[in-house]
């Protein structure tokens, strides 16, 4: 069975304490020494110990005799003088020590007592992060420290542990928005399946023609749901990193997905500049796809699609632009939200999440995706990440760090 270990404000009593003790008990030693060196007399010229017995019988005897000798008398005051200066030492040292060996008793005592309430109240404020922390779970994570007071090594603390606070109630109120959209966009097609199936089962005269467009609805309603399925698996992909490192070429991947069509009578305005990065080419094929298809979908019948690719300062950059309805600039701030679709956008087919799994792969390369309105209506979203020059230089200084490290 262990034994209970003392709590943090009684170890750090016990080191306030034990400091102000080793400390006084310094200061009564040295003061003790300095007062012995200052107070001891000189010796003269007296007699050694081995013939003082002798010399104070014969003090006695001259001091006592009629005609006394002068000389010896002399030597006999100097000599009575000093025992007296030597008894007044010794009397005010020990004075000296006794008196500083209680005062320091007490002082070390007052002191115990001021470091517990010292410990006490500079732990405080851990003992409010300790129970923000108690308090904080998966259904409640709006409590925050907010300690006030000086900015020092604790309050920083508190900010930050409030900061994290922030940062995990805010993933988790995401994670139950995107459960929730996710669950209401899968129910649709298993909704459009189920009364497909009872209407032609409820009919007692279907015929196979009835059966033929069933079956057409539900592989229509099949499809829906695989797309939506697969993109919330590349959002749940991402969350655990990137696996692949290999050289893409950002240029040729928007060459390709050009080159699959679906474009319709839209016309397509390419400047495409190599664009190396260091990432997963099935991710990025991904991403310049999206990127297309949400240009393609929110886009007028015969409208305009600028797709550019290039590099420049260790950034490579891919930016598709479109035709299309006004977007107001408040809409920007949402559109890479998972589910999320605007107001004049939700006439058109799609789940809301191709804008999201771009804001995801490029987060996921390090990169960052933004987004402006055109003035003719329409979007324009660029995405940039780190070349592959920047990448390999920076592996190779943490290859050096570990290396140094090592």
């Amino acid at each position: 069975m262990s034994r209970p270990r003392p709590t943090v404000r009684a170890r750090l009593t016990l080191l306030y304490t034990g400091l102000f003790a080793v400390c006084g008990a310094i200061i009564v030693a040295v003061s003790y020494i300095l007062v012995a060196q200052l107070g001891t007399p000189g010796q003269g010229r007296l007699p050694s110990s081995s013939h003082l017995a002798g010399f104070v019988a014969k003090c006695r005897s001259e001091q006592q005799s009629a005609h006394p000798n002068q000389h010896i008398l002399i030597k006999c005051s100097a000599y009575f003088q000093h025992q007296g200066a030597l008894n007044q030492r010794d009397l005010t040292l020990s004075h000296l020590l006794q008196y500083s060996l209680i005062t320091l008793a007490l002082v070390i005592a007052l002191a115990a007592v001021l470091g517990w309430l010292a410990a006490g109240r500079v732990l405080r404020p851990l003992h409010r992060i300790t129970a923000a922390a108690r308090a904080a779970s998966e259904q409640n994570l709006s409590g925050r420290v907010a300690l006030r007071g000086p900015r020092d090594e604790l309050r920083e603390l508190a900010e930050t542990f409030d900061d994290m606070l922030g940062r995990l109630q805010a993933a988790f109120e995401g994670q139950q928005r995107f459960i929730a959209n996710a669950s209401h966009e899968l129910r649709t097609p298993l909704a459009v399946m189920r009364a497909t199936v009872d209407v032609v089962l409820d009919n007692p005269y279907s015929t196979p023609d009835d059966l033929r467009g069933m079956g057409t609805d539900i592989r229509a309603a099949v499809d829906h749901a695989e797309q939506l399925i697969g993109a919330l698996l590349i959002l749940a992909r991402n969350e655990r990193g990137l696996t692949v490192h290999e050289e893409v070429d950002l240029a040729t991947v928007a060459e390709d997905v050009l080159d699959a069509g679906g474009l319709g009578d839209r016309q397509v305005h390419a400047e495409l500049e190599p664009a190396m990065i260091l990432g997963d080419p099935v991710l990025a094929e991904r991403l310049i796809a999206n990127l297309v298809d949400n240009a393609v979908r929110y886009n007028t019948a015969v409208g305009d699609i600028w797709i550019s690719t290039g590099s420049a300062a260790g950034i490579s950059r891919v930016a598709v632009a479109n035709t299309g309805p006004p977007v107001g600039p408040a809409d920007i701030e949402r559109i890479f939200q998972p589910f999320q679709r605007l107001d004049d956008r939700t006439s058109h087919d799609g789940f809301g999440l191709g804008l999201a799994i771009v804001a995801s792969i490029a987060a996921l390369h390090g990169g960052t995706v933004s987004a402006h309105p055109r003035d003719d209506g329409g979007l324009s979203v660029t995405v940039t990440i780190p070349s592959l020059e920047a990448s390999n230089e920076a592996g190779v200084t943490r290859t050096g760090v570990v290396a140094t490290n090592r």
